[in-house]
């Protein structure tokens, strides 16, 4: 698959309503647009006999409970270290592609819950991914319970309380905790903490034209986010590309004109005019 088609299905497979988005499938065109040579469908079936594995370890009781099933494919899939919490290279871009994330069984916070989320899904257990401020969990929730299950820390099992506490120990207390940090994120959503995550890996490692890739999706997730069409902006500026950048930044100023930023975007702007002028 070369980079155009997996774009292409990437755009076909979130443009569906939410309840068809197959998160699986649209995680994996992320990391087939880098990679030619990955092929989705092989990873789908990989991610398949997963849940076939744990299936047959549970007894009939296990598969009626919902519940006691989701916590033992926690200890399946983390427990018993099949898949990892990477915290030695947390900030390497295979962390975030699904399909090494399920060759090498290591990953960072939200791949590895989209590899529970997925695997659960095949068992018939609705699970939903909770983006906390600095970590992402998973959320188990029906009429009696709501449990939380940190993918990255063995599928350690939390409460409520205990998310509030792993936000207070991350930030020191410079975050107040909210109830509304549990809440469960769409697919959509998903799939753009995703690709935040590898938008921060390209700009720490200089890798601009990845960088410029990996907006490019945001926008197609986020069509309104001014900040993405900023940085959108600002790459591409960065990449001398000023006659793409100068509409970004000139719509982000008069969108936001009292953004904390607009002094920066004003100069980077200004900058840039003046270097298209040299180039007339």
């Amino acid at each position: 698959m070369n980079k155009s088609t997996a774009r292409q299905q990437f755009i076909a497979a979130i443009q569906l309503e939410e309840s068809s988005i197959e998160l699986d499938r649209a995680a994996l065109l992320i990391a087939a647009e880098e990679d030619p040579s990955l092929d989705v469908e092989e990873y789908i079936s990989r991610l398949d006999e997963l849940a076939e594995n744990s299936r047959q370890r549970m007894t009939n009781d296990e598969l009626s409970d919902s519940l006691l099933r989701a916590e033992i494919l926690a200890y399946h899939l983390f427990g018993e270290n099949r898949f990892t919490g990477n915290s030695k290279d947390y900030y390497d871009a295979r962390n975030s592609f699904l399909n090494e994330v399920i060759d090498r069984g290591r990953g960072i916070p939200i791949a590895l819950s989209v590899v529970f989320i997925e695997v659960a899904r095949r068992l018939g257990i609705q699970l939903y991914g909770v983006g906390l401020p600095g970590h992402f969990l998973v959320k188990y929730s029906d009429t009696a319970n709501e449990v939380f299950f940190d993918p990255f820390n063995g599928g350690k099992i939390l409460t409520e309380n205990d998310c509030r506490t792993k936000v207070e120990e991350m930030y020191q207390g410079r975050v107040p905790f909210h109830h509304s940090f549990l809440k469960a994120f769409t697919k959509k959503q998903i799939l753009s903490r995703m690709l935040q995550n590898l938008k921060g890996v390209y700009f720490n490692t200089g890798e601009l034209n990845k960088a410029f890739e990996v907006i490019e999706r945001l926008v197609l997730l986020n069509p309104g986010s001014m900040e993405e069409i900023r940085d959108r902006g600002l790459v591409n500026f960065a990449r001398k590309k000023y006659g793409l950048a100068r509409p970004d930044l000139e719509a982000y100023l008069q969108a936001l004109p009292n953004a904390q930023d607009q002094e920066q975007v004003r100069k980077a702007l200004h900058e840039l005019r003046q270097k298209q002028a040299q180039l007339n």
